[in-house]
């Protein structure tokens, strides 16, 4: 979560460059909401917001609030809320962590949200600070996507995997990762304790939700994958480096984009092309189309 702070983190590109959240995912967590027969509508809030790629999906509420730590982050949403056609007024944005929403009064939330960022909050108070804020039959879902994978490619998986969890400091992303942050994210948010159980009489229906597809059969119940994309080759090296472990790998190693062969998102990348152009028998462009898709975790609860 600290690179993302920094002033040589480019928000711009990571905005542009993520997976959008399909409209089903937030279908389902509105559904689940929306169970409870005394259900409120008035006001959500996205936890670790970022640039408010989920915060403007929350529309359903009157009443949106986006909420990160990272000025730099806070500021970029506000730059592309302006541009959005969405009720004025209706959204807005704040600088503050999870853990300690003072400026929320208790009992004046009915769904708070966490797009990519609850593997970076102390669950310990967030469950507790959750309690506080959500109103009776109130929704906290928790939703994070992990490790892409490239359906044409199953084969892939392990290169995919040693590039981003490899453990040599030379060739792989993997010692540069925050943790335990990114290892919570690796696991499909299983560390995330029980709410039931952190908070006792505070919360109940805690439910957790797998769109792993055929990615992760180890999980139990595995749901069809939800967050999928067709982009270029070319997109999907914009992807990799908005990787936060890319940027810190960079800082720590100037030398490496010294390479002839390019730096080692690029030797990453041009690996993949290559492989694939292997496979496919046919020459593979950077303009040509590759399909990607992200397998997801959701974690859920109403407050009692």
């Amino acid at each position: 979560m600290a690179t993302f702070g920094k002033a040589t983190f480019d928000t711009a590109i990571y905005a542009a460059s993520r997976p959008t959240y399909p409209r089903a995912l937030f279908e389902y967590v509105f559904r689940f909401h929306g169970s409870a027969g005394a259900a409120r509508w008035v006001t959500a809030i996205d936890l670790g917001c970022g640039t408010g790629q989920a915060t403007v999906e929350l529309t359903p509420f009157k009443k949106v609030i986006g909420a990160d730590p990272s000025a730099g982050m806070v500021e970029s949403a506000r730059k592309a809320l302006k541009s959005n056609d969405i009720q004025k007024g209706q959204i807005e944005y704040v600088q503050s962590p999870a853990e300690k929403l003072d400026f929320l009064e208790s009992e004046s939330v009915d769904l708070m949200i966490a797009a990519q960022a609850g593997h970076w909050f102390d669950w310990s108070k967030m469950w507790h600070e959750a309690a506080r804020v959500l109103r009776k039959d109130g929704t906290a879902a928790i939703w994070n996507y992990s490790e892409f994978r490239l359906p044409r490619y199953p084969t892939f998986a392990p290169q995919i995997t040693q590039f981003f969890q490899g453990t040599d400091p030379l060739n792989s992303v993997g010692p540069y990762w925050q943790q335990p942050g990114r290892s919570i994210l690796d696991n499909h948010l299983i560390a995330i304790p029980n709410a039931e159980e952190v908070v006792p009489g505070a919360f109940k229906d805690f439910t957790r939700c797998y769109f792993t597809g055929t990615h992760h059969p180890h999980l139990p119940s595995p749901q069809p994958i939800l967050m999928r994309k067709t982009m270029t080759w070319n997109n999907l090296y914009d992807y990799l480096r908005t990787c936060s472990a890319l940027h810190t790998f960079l800082e720590k190693n100037p030398q490496d984009k010294l390479r002839p062969e390019g730096d080692i998102c690029m030797r990453f990348w041009k690996s993949l092309m290559s492989n694939a152009e292997e496979q496919d028998g046919v020459n593979v462009g950077a303009e040509d189309n590759v399909d990607v898709e992200w397998p997801l975790a959701v974690v859920m609860v109403k407050k009692a």
